[in-house]
């Protein structure tokens, strides 16, 4: 019985006792019926709150509405056993078949189980990454890589349209900079005192003469905007084959720069001065944000007409939605947090609802440790640890479970030590193991003759068979929940839980039998339960991007 079936019963139970007391039955829904795990299970599969949250509509206490509910209950083809707790908790029991009846529908369903419809219709723009064109990929910018593709699977597992798009920064001052750079190196003078360091700017400059060898005949503005053009086209083309190899993959490479040659910033001001929130002094255009929370009114045009950097935001904004996109989703860096509060402003500027059109995530610090010290250096980007650092160091597999692996609103340590490691300390091992350890079960399984021809769910009576069971049917919530609230590190985390659960099966019940025992029909149900492990497992990997290997 899955969860949800459980839910129905529960629903249709409720719904009965409630008109027999004269209660609202139409009135409650799926959504009143909460079922969770008990941590303790000695206290059942499931537990609800029911009781407590309905006694009030129809003035009896907790305890003797749930009483009834008990009994009911009772009547349930599946259900075991029913106990009351304290005020009025609900702890259910089901029997052993009805709860390995999940096997087969993880079975049928593949790697459609776990997936929903909560967010179908919904067309979501997911912008991620979007580093400067002026340097390698790095450790803050490689952790979006992970969590927002990761993101936009699991997004896409519960219905959403999701677009993934990176917003290309081929305009403003920090553009001019990385050119003079490039133009430095290739003089053989030293970088500018506000420019870019490190042994990729001389590597990007050998290349820009390899395709323009007349850069060396140009000089002044022309040579410097040679090196530009080309430079970040370069740079880009590394950053794209670098996220690529990480199997991170764009549907849109937006250049900010169209921003301002196609006039959408002159619109996007339009717009909102026909809205009456837009407003001109000291020869400035400025946006009066403080009427949606900011803290202050915004310059979009400086006085002497040049765009302020939050122009480029509000006619990006505007963009999405013309688009079509009902929900803007941004990931941004720490060092953004103060930025929040006047897009939020922009976007109920617009007419839209902040939190809803417009959702923003802000990413934390990653640190890197080895043999106990912090990694800060890169011996090609010189400042920084970059997306290659990480992978040359752990693979992509291991850097993109650790990055996930945490809420992305809390800074990591990420120890390379424990990542290099091939042992139950290292999480992605961990769980990669437990899935290729479900193809070892199967071929030791065919070997001794264990085929799947027969299934019997009530032959899995093991205590570690129950607990891998309700873990199992956990995952479909565990992946809406990460959906709804835009955290991957939770399909993460269950996976190390189910990791943990089919480990601890593993070591307790025997799939193939013992030396010339015969293959009996637990052995059959045990294969089941092992290949529907390994389809959860498979599945999960899947929705954050990390390979689940069939032998290690």
């Amino acid at each position: 019985m899955e969860p949800a079936q459980l839910a129905e019963s529960l629903l249709a139970v409720v719904r009965s006792a409630l008109e027999r007391r004269g209660g609202d039955a139409a009135g409650v829904t799926l959504d009143d019926i909460a079922l969770e795990r008990p941590r303790n299970r000695d206290h059942g599969d499931w537990a609800t709150s029911v009781a407590l949250k309905l006694a009030k509509r129809v003035g009896v206490p907790p305890r003797e509405l749930a009483s009834e509910l008990q009994a009911g209950l009772a009547d349930v083809d599946g259900v075991a056993s029913v106990e009351i707790a304290g005020p009025g908790f609900l702890n259910i029991r089901l029997d052993a078949a009805a709860a390995g009846s999940l096997v087969t529908t993880i079975l049928a369903q593949g790697e459609s189980y776990g997936t929903s419809e909560t967010l179908a219709g919904q067309s979501i723009n997911l912008e991620f990454v979007s580093a400067n064109p002026t340097g390698p990929i790095h450790l803050g910018g490689t952790r979006w890589a992970a969590v927002g593709d990761s993101l936009a699977r699991i997004l896409g597992s519960a219905g959403a349209a999701v677009t993934r798009e990176y917003y290309f920064n081929d305009h403003g001052a920090q553009i001019d900079r990385f050119a003079r750079s490039l133009a430095a190196a290739d003089a053989g003078d030293p970088a500018p005192e506000d420019g870019y360091g490190g042994a990729y700017i001389g590597e990007i400059a050998q290349r820009v003469r390899e395709v323009r060898p007349d850069v060396r005949d140009a000089v002044g503005e022309e040579r410097q905007e040679v090196f530009r053009a080309v430079g970040v086209e370069l740079m880009f083309e590394d950053i794209k084959k670098s996220l690529g190899e990480f199997g991170v993959h764009f549907d849109v490479y937006f250049h900010e720069n169209s921003l301002h040659e196609g006039g959408a910033v002159e619109r996007a001001v339009s717009r909102l001065r026909e809205l009456g929130h837009v407003f001109d002094a000291d020869g400035a255009v400025w946006l009066r944000s403080t009427e949606f929370g900011d803290d202050k009114d915004r310059v979009i045009i400086k006085s002497d007409g040049a765009p302020a950097y939050i122009s480029g935001d509000i006619a990006y904004y505007l963009n999405k939605r013309e688009r079509g996109f009902d929900r803007c989703i941004i990931m941004l860096g720490a060092d953004h947090h103060g930025y929040v509060q006047r897009l939020m402003a922009m976007c109920a500027a617009f007419g839209d609802e902040p939190g809803v059109n417009l959702q923003i995530m802000i990413g934390q610090m990653v640190n890197l440790v080895k043999d106990g010290r912090p990694v800060r250096m890169s011996k090609r980007a010189g400042t920084v640890v970059t997306l290659e650092d990480l992978v040359d160091a752990v693979g992509v597999d291991a850097a993109r479970y650790a990055l996930v692996r945490s809420s992305s609103d809390s800074n990591v340590d990420i120890d390379l030590d424990v990542l290099q490691k091939r042992s139950n300390d290292n999480p992605v091992f961990y769980v990669q193991y437990a899935h290729a350890r479900t193809h070892q079960v199967a071929r030791n399984a065919a070997a001794s003759g264990v085929e799947r021809a027969e299934f019997d769910a009530a032959t899995l009576t093991d205590e570690t068979e129950s607990v891998l069971l309700g873990t199992l049917a956990e995952f479909p919530r565990v992946v809406a929940q990460a959906a709804e609230l835009r955290e991957p590190h939770r399909v993460a985390r269950y996976l190390e839980q189910l990791a943990a659960a089919y480990h601890k099966w593993y070591d307790t019940c025997r799939v193939a039998p013992q030396g010339d025992d015969p293959v009996e029909t637990v052995h059959r149900a045990r294969l089941h339960l092992s290949d529907a492990t390994g389809q959860v497992l498979r599945t999960g990997l899947g929705l954050i991007g990390v390979s689940a290997p069939e032998r290690m």
